[in-house]
């Protein structure tokens, strides 16, 4: 029993060890890229998995169109594919991720995370790990539902949590297995103020902090207590938190939902409320999530990689709707806010207006290519 414990106690002072090293490198990077001041803005593109290289294809196809004469570059960055990455033993080869660090911004398609019973070997989720390498905090998803009074955005922590330490929790023994939940004072604090600054510059006047502190006392308690110290910095915005569980049944109430704002959750959390939340406008296929960081920004779909499509044949009809979502987010944040104000404008025309052509994932509905024609055409007409 004592040889069993020392082990553990030796796998878990790695933990701590590789942890506080983690803080001390986040602690260094102070400001934010400011991309006005760039003479170029380099968009790396990475097709991913399953239907991942289809839709982002599509993606990438509208994003230039609108693009055009502008002082961009896209950068074509291969061997993210779960072959390429199992064949490594790694998450992200390093190969890939050296061509990533080359980029300003990322636009990346979904890629499959390995589990018990896959014939992978059990690396590290590349979002995970993309997130942590390259510091992407932030991982910002709005959810929009005019005629249901819903305007969400959600400020998911985006590198501590129940996700920080990955594939590394410790097997004591045949009987007991351990993960790790981590929660950091800079990496709370900053997720914090970030969402705060959303609010603020958009007029918002609510910030909803979600966590399961009365049962989680020392990660999440510590998270809701720099929430709540944050706060006091935008007196002219109401903080108010709820528990994790009840927020997944108020968000589904009608006379509840509408009232909420801006969300601020640990990384656990915000996976699960996201994926909730998108189902309000049509399904984790038609959304698209930011990931930012002080240096680089990655923007991708929140749903899977799909792999089913692909061996039935089906993947030239996957909805690219999620990555158009993506697109718009990655616009605004290199400051082309009026471009993406037009693809936003033509992506609810296309979806839920006019809907000329309908995406069924199937061959009863358009293909992917079609429908990014079908959007391009209506910018052109606004």
């Amino acid at each position: 029993m004592n040889k069993i414990i020392e082990e553990a106690k030796e796998k878990f002072g790695k933990v701590l060890e590789a942890q506080l090293k983690r803080v001390e490198k986040i602690n260094q990077t102070k400001e934010f890229i400011d991309y006005k001041s760039l003479d170029k803005i380099i968009i790396g593109v990475v097709g991913g998995d399953g239907i991942g290289p289809y839709i982002t294809a599509e993606a990438e196809k509208v994003l230039k169109f609108l693009l055009d004469g502008k002082p961009v570059e896209f950068k074509e960055i291969d061997g993210c594919t779960i072959e390429n990455r199992a064949a490594c033993g790694k998450a992200i080869p390093d190969d890939v991720l050296e061509e990533l660090k080359k980029c300003h911004v990322i636009l990346k398609g979904p890629t499959t995370t390995p589990r018990a019973g896959d014939p992978w070997p059990n690396i590290e989720s590349a979002n995970v790990a993309m997130r942590k390498e390259l510091d992407l905090f932030a991982n910002v998803r709005p959810v929009k539902v005019p005629d249901q009074g819903i305007d969400w955005t959600f400020y998911r922590e985006n590198t501590e949590g129940s996700y920080a330490v990955g594939s590394n929790g410790i097997h004591v023994n045949d009987d007991l297995a351990v993960d790790f939940c981590v929660t950091t004072t800079e990496g709370s604090e900053r997720i914090a103020r970030a969402a705060f600054e959303y609010a603020k510059k958009t007029g918002k006047t609510r910030v909803t902090a979600v966590t399961k502190a009365n049962v989680i006392k020392t990660t999440d308690g510590k998270f809701l207590k720099i929430c709540q110290d944050v706060a006091k910095d935008y007196p002219e915005i109401t903080l108010d938190d709820w528990y994790i569980d009840i927020m997944t049944a108020k968000l589904v109430d009608p006379k509840r939902r509408t009232e909420f704002q801006v969300l601020v959750l640990p990384n656990l959390y915000g996976d699960i409320l996201t994926d909730e939340a998108a189902e309000f406008q049509g399904g984790v296929g038609t959304a698209g999530s930011a990931n930012i960081g002080k240096r680089y920004a990655m923007f991708e779909a929140i749903h899977g990689s799909a792999p089913r499509m692909v061996t039935e044949g089906r993947a030239k009809y996957a909805d690219p709707c999620s990555m158009f979502r993506a697109c718009v987010m990655l616009l605004e944040h290199i400051g082309y806010t009026d471009i993406a104000k037009k693809l936003e404008t033509a992506l609810d025309i296309c979806m839920y207006q006019e809907k000329k052509y309908v995406i069924t994932g199937r061959d009863t509905g358009v293909t992917g290519a079609e429908f990014s024609q079908y959007v391009m055409d209506t910018i052109k007409s606004l």
